[in-house]
């Protein structure tokens, strides 16, 4: 199978290559938790706002559900980088997202990128 070059697949191989690094198992892609992430990160570049709740308060949680995937785990955003690896390196720079990432009970991510203004999202799910 040819390696998945989209940055969605990029941002998927680079967290896989930090948890296999800590010891945690692989984590697979979910159609709907990219499809949480992809409207979130288009969501927050359209009304130009960055943080983990909408101006309406609507959780990483509870977009998730919304999108069907009924057991979500936890979000990451970045803003403004252009590249997954700078990205990642970000997200691994911070404590809370570096948990995230290596939290081996997670099962599943979905990755959104909106370019207008780079707002990245992973959403995890159990």
């Amino acid at each position: 199978m040819a390696p998945d070059t989209s940055v969605a697949g990029q941002v998927l191989a680079l967290v896989n290559q930090e948890r296999a690094k800590a010891g945690c198992g692989a984590l697979a892609e979910d159609s709907r938790l990219d499809t949480a992430a992809q409207k979130f990160s288009e969501d927050m570049s359209a009304r130009d706002y960055f943080a983990h709740s909408t101006p309406e308060g609507v959780t990483f949680d509870q977009r998730i559900k919304a999108a069907g995937y009924p057991s979500p785990a936890a979000e990451n955003i970045a803003k403004g980088s252009t590249t997954a690896a700078q990205t990642m390196q970000m997200w691994m720079n911070s404590d809370g997202h570096r948990r995230n990432i290596l939290n081996c009970s997670y099962q599943k991510l979905g990755v959104g990128l909106d370019k207008d203004g780079w707002y990245w999202v992973q959403d995890f799910g159990f």
